[in-house]
């Protein structure tokens, strides 16, 4: 029979196709073998009426029924298996969905987040801007008085005692020549000139001892221990007990030889070495 041809059934879903197959080939089965059974002798000639009939479309073979029913199965699983890519892809772009609209609002909020840190880094920079002008200011000012402090250091070189200029000399030379143009940093010049006068004021408050040559009352150079006090005065006295009174000026250091004060200064430099007991020595100051 046809019905022992039917594809086995391997998905449940075409269980109801199946069955609705199956009842409408019994159906056709029957009405065909009805027909047979009706039919008049074929010796017979036909009636009128069923001239009529043989006329009319023939009804549709069981080969032709299984192969309709057989479509129909076919699309109505194409249509099952539509429906069901449908609603998957629904739920998909659903789930897509959701997580765009989760991803902007993380978005917006980092959005939000960002403008206000901008907000905040506008206003630090203006800040840092407005701290920046006013350390330029200060800068100028402070390289407008290292430059006078270093215009006076020039001026104050020539007063001070050569043992004390000698030591003196690396820093002066770093002193520019113009400050408008050097490359030395504000700090690094206001160190050196700090340097200079630190030295300078200790001297100041001290008496110093040192061995110089200088010229005596006939001309001769020769060499002389030499008392300073302080930066303004000092006096020196040859092994031969020759004397003199030195003095500072802009110029430089002027030396007057003087022998009375030979024995004084000689007392002097012996309580400065310690050889005396400390005492009060005259000796004659200039004042300017």
């Amino acid at each position: 029979m046809e019905t022992a041809r039917m594809k086995p059934r391997s998905q449940p879903e075409r269980r109801a196709p199946r069955r609705v197959f199956a009842l409408a080939l019994g159906a056709a089965l029957a009405a065909s073998a009805a027909a047979q059974d009706a039919a008049p002798p074929a010796a017979q000639e036909p009636a009128p009426a069923a001239t009529a009939a043989a006329a009319a479309p023939a009804a549709p073979t069981l080969e032709e029924t299984r192969v309709t029913l057989d479509k129909w199965i076919e699309t109505q699983q194409i249509i099952s298996r539509e429906r069901k890519d449908w609603q998957q892809g629904k739920e998909i772009l659903t789930s897509r969905l959701e997580l765009v609209k989760k991803e902007q609002g993380q978005l917006d909020e980092s959005l939000q987040q960002a403008q206000s840190s901008v907000t905040e880094a506008n206003a630090k920079r203006d800040e840092l801007l407005a701290e920046q002008a006013q350390l330029e200011a200060a800068q100028k000012q402070l390289a407008t008085a290292v430059a006078g402090l270093e215009e006076q250091v020039r001026k104050l070189f020539p007063a001070i005692p050569e043992p004390l200029r000698v030591k003196l000399e690396p820093l002066r030379q770093r002193i520019p020549e113009d400050p408008a143009t050097t490359k030395v940093s504000v700090a690094e010049r206001f160190q050196n000139v700090l340097g200079i006068l630190n030295e300078v004021s200790a001297a100041n408050n001290d008496v110093t001892v040192s061995y110089e040559v200088h010229n005596l009352a006939d001309g001769k150079p020769a060499e002389v221990k030499v008392l300073y006090i302080g930066l303004a005065q000092a006096y020196y006295v040859s092994s031969g007990g020759e004397a003199g009174i030195g003095r500072a000026t802009s110029e430089g250091w002027t030396w007057e030889p003087s022998k009375s004060i030979a024995g004084a200064v000689l007392q002097a430099l012996e309580i400065r070495d310690g050889k005396q007991s400390p005492a009060f020595v005259p000796l004659p100051v200039h004042l300017q």
